[in-house]
């Protein structure tokens, strides 16, 4: 493909890579998960992260799925043109009244270690409907190598 050229367009990055970490904003939880990403109980284990698509040449829109584990199944989603904190608050408020209704054990939530996840807003929500919060070692994407394929996937899909 080198000497004719040739360039595989199904693989090229259309989108950059958004990275929302901004340094220490708050407490960096446990990483509870350690890379057990399977689980025979619904709504134990559900992932989160948020990533950036570049539509019309510079326009950008942003998605932030919670996956349950179980059967790797959306929950709930929610897409802005800024990633503000409302992007992550407002699926977790529909997920946590999910878990009310439907789960049998208590739920963790893994996150990479973005912003929006160590704030205080996330982190007291998630402690006052007693939902254990879990975190990414920082710059490691296998420890949420389960929200990394979806994007993957629905990006080569996508573009």
């Amino acid at each position: 493909m080198r000497e004719l050229v040739l360039k595989c367009v199904k693989f090229m990055r259309k989108s950059g890579k958004y990275n929302s970490y901004k340094g220490n904003v708050g407490k960096v939880a446990k990483n509870r998960l350690s890379r057990r990403f399977s689980t025979p109980i619904p709504l134990q284990k559900l992932v989160t992260d948020i990533t950036e698509f570049k539509y019309l040449d510079e326009e950008k829109l942003y998605l932030n799925p919670i996956i349950d584990l179980y059967n790797e199944e959306i929950i709930t989603y929610e897409t802005k043109k800024r990633p503000t904190l409302d992007l992550v608050m407002e699926p977790l408020m529909d997920t946590i009244e999910i878990i009310k209704n439907h789960a049998a054990y208590r739920t963790s939530i893994h996150s990479d270690q973005g912003w929006h996840y160590e704030h205080n807003q996330w982190v007291r929500t998630l402690k006052e409907n007693r939902v254990f919060q879990s975190m990414s070692r920082k710059a490691t994407c296998p420890d949420n190598t389960s929200m990394e394929n979806f994007f993957g996937i629905l990006k080569q899909e996508m573009y």
